[in-house]
């Protein structure tokens, strides 16, 4: 097979991920892959931004919802719902805070929280935002949380008080370690559903994926 016909085969299957999956985290697009959500219905993203994380779900038949504190993110989130799930009303998303959602207790079959909670501004922040969320979910529900941690930087970031460090790549966040994220999952009755992985991006920052089923 030549150059050009191979161009031709993998253009359309480019575009046909990217439709259907958007700019989605890496990590996240794993677990689709896995087919850990495939018997769930009912899905949050939690500092939802314009919906890079939510095209799969609006595309599948999931009822989806999304929460940010930025109004024109929800905007945005409002019209991407509308081009790929009329169905999927545009009440579902609101402007909010992930310590104080407005839903239900047992909701959400799914709660998604990327690049979120290391915006805590102190360890009783991120207590209460982590609590939030598990409230919503419902027994045998699943987060799935990405978020800045030390794990692997110990000695290259710098504390500045109330849990939140100035990193390598200058910017300053809630930083989280192994323990704290066992001891979260053993406190609110959760079990990992996927081991804890952290991604090094040059000892500049590190991303930890967090998975935890509500038991």
């Amino acid at each position: 097979m030549n150059v050009v016909n191979l161009f031709r085969i993998i253009t359309p299957m480019k575009n046909t991920l990217q439709q259907t999956f958007g700019n989605i985290d890496i990590y996240l697009f794993d677990q689709l892959l896995k087919g850990r959500y495939d018997n769930c219905k009912k899905v949050i993203d939690i500092g939802c931004g314009a919906g890079r994380n939510l095209h799969y779900f609006f595309s599948s038949g999931y009822e989806v919802f999304g929460i940010d504190q930025n109004k024109q993110a929800i905007e945005t989130v409002k019209e991407l719902s509308a081009k790929l799930a009329p169905q999927n009303p545009l009440t579902n998303f609101s402007v909010s805070k992930a310590d104080d959602l407005n839903f239900d207790d047992s909701s959400f079959d799914v709660a998604i929280s990327s690049a979120v909670l290391h915006f805590a501004q102190d360890e009783a922040h991120f207590d209460c935002m982590v609590r939030s969320i598990f409230r919503i979910l419902k027994p045998g529900g699943y987060l799935f949380a990405r978020l800045a941690s030390d794990i692997g930087i110990e000695t290259l970031v710098k504390p500045i008080g109330n849990g939140r460090y100035l990193l390598p790549d200058g910017s300053e966040r809630f930083l989280v370690n192994t323990q704290t994220l066992l001891k979260y999952t053993d406190t609110l009755n959760g079990k990992l559903y996927e081991p804890i992985k952290t991604t090094n991006v040059q000892n500049l920052r590190c991303m930890t994926t967090w998975c935890v089923q509500k038991q």
